[in-house]
């Protein structure tokens, strides 16, 4: 249970970093600041030490040039100007002040001063610097690296509620939903925060989801049974009236019952595959396109018995496709439908294309005269039925591709794997 929101922590981590760094860096600038005065002061008295009872005298002042040691005679007479100047050769430091001379006539002229500090034994030896240098070095890269640290543990720690809700939702298969997914999350372990209201959420959700699952799976076991006992009921009553003798009125009603029995079966078919999550595991086969193009124009055949209409199949392939049989088969059968019954009387033939990754369904909706008298704001008919729609979705589900195309004379359907 978090009692800050997670804007506040993190503001709060960012903070205690910076504050913990900041002081880690001004005590070590305190450190180094203090370890080098105690290291001149050493150094000064191990010289004094040393050249014990005579004292040096590091620290000297001088009225001319003339005076000043031979080494910086040279330089003085150049008149620099005030300021302070290092030689690093002969490890001095000099002041250089502007004093008067004394003269009354000439009290507006100035002459030089120096005041020369000799640092020969105090500062410390170049292998010595490399090694102050590489301390240095050490200990801010020390301070770095402790720094990242800290701030990760940090920021790691304001962020964990976020971390642990990710890490829920990831082990969630939005493929394979149970009823108790939703269990999982346990949002009152979030708190109030922004996290709780978004682990609220998504539990929320997935609760209607997981119900929504169950009862699809509760449908679809009880309409796949409800659904298909009448329907094998009708076909057995008509195997039984076929083996009776009727009139040619009577096999005609017979004929007719027959196809709207095997349409009703289709349809259910159909929509229990489009409603199912999961369907047996069915979406792996393999099988050939012929054999169910051919079942699908012997079933729909009766379709233009009143149509003086042929059916071309022009076979360039004989491929196998990959995906749920039956769902293949109701696209099929649904494109050969539409365009037995919707092609005109006396038309062009209905066109069927097979070839290795597609196949294209053809067929005329309107005479190319009738066309043609056609005002150009007219829309054409409907050359596809309503069930298209339900052949997209089948399509999707098995990773195929449909298209139609309409013009004001053709619909050609292309259904590709």
């Amino acid at each position: 249970m978090y009692r800050h929101s997670l804007r506040t922590r993190v503001a709060i981590a960012f903070t205690i970093c910076v504050a913990v760094l900041s002081i880690a860096w001004g005590f070590a600038f305190f450190a180094a600041i203090r370890l080098s005065e105690d290291r001149v002061l050493v150094n000064q008295l191990q010289r004094a030490a040393e050249s014990y009872p005579f004292l040096p005298t590091n620290l000297r002042g001088y009225d001319d040039a003339a005076s000043l040691p031979a080494s910086l005679k040279e330089w003085a007479q150049t008149n620099p100007d005030e300021g302070l100047y290092e030689f690093h050769a002969d490890e001095l430091h000099v002041a250089v002040l502007s004093v008067d001379n004394g003269n009354p006539a000439t009290d507006i002229e100035q002459q030089n001063a120096f005041v020369v500090f000799n640092v020969a034994g105090i500062e410390a030896e170049s292998s010595e610097d490399w090694w102050w240098l590489l301390l240095i070095i050490g200990i801010v890269v020390t301070l770095g690296v402790l720094g990242f640290a800290l701030g990760i543990i940090v920021m790691r720690k304001a962020i964990a509620p976020v971390a642990q809700l990710a890490k829920v939702v990831a082990d969630i298969d939005p493929q394979q939903l149970s009823a108790d997914d939703y269990k999982r999350i346990q949002s009152s372990r979030f708190g109030d925060d922004e996290v709780g209201v978004l682990a609220r959420t998504i539990e929320t959700t997935l609760e209607r989801i997981s119900a929504f699952v169950a009862r699809e799976r509760y449908f679809t076991d009880s309409a796949s049974h409800e659904l298909r006992t009448p329907i094998t009921v009708i076909t057995g009553a008509l195997e039984l009236l076929e083996q009776s003798e009727l009139s040619a009125t009577d096999v005609k009603a017979l004929n007719r019952v027959r196809r709207a029995t095997l349409d009703m079966k289709t349809t259910i078919e159909m929509f229990l595959a489009l409603a199912r999550e999961t369907d047996d595991g069915l979406y792996d086969e393999q099988f050939l396109v012929m054999p169910l193009v051919s079942k699908a124009i012997d079933q729909q055949r009766y379709l233009l018995n009143s149509k003086l209409v042929d059916v071309d199949i022009d076979q360039l392939a004989n491929p196998k496709v990959c995906g749920h049989q039956q769902a293949f088969s109701i696209a099929v059968n649904n494109l050969v439908r539409n365009a037995f019954e919707h092609t005109l009387d006396g038309q062009r033939p209905i066109t069927i294309h097979i070839k290795e990754h597609e196949l294209f369904v053809t067929n005329q909706v309107r005479s190319e005269t009738d066309a043609q008298r056609t005002q150009p704001e007219e829309s054409p008919p409907n050359g596809y039925g309503l069930g298209l729609g339900i052949v997209q979705r089948l399509c999707e589900r098995n990773g195929w591709s449909f298209s139609l195309h309409a013009d004001e004379t053709c619909v050609a359907a292309r259904l590709s794997w």
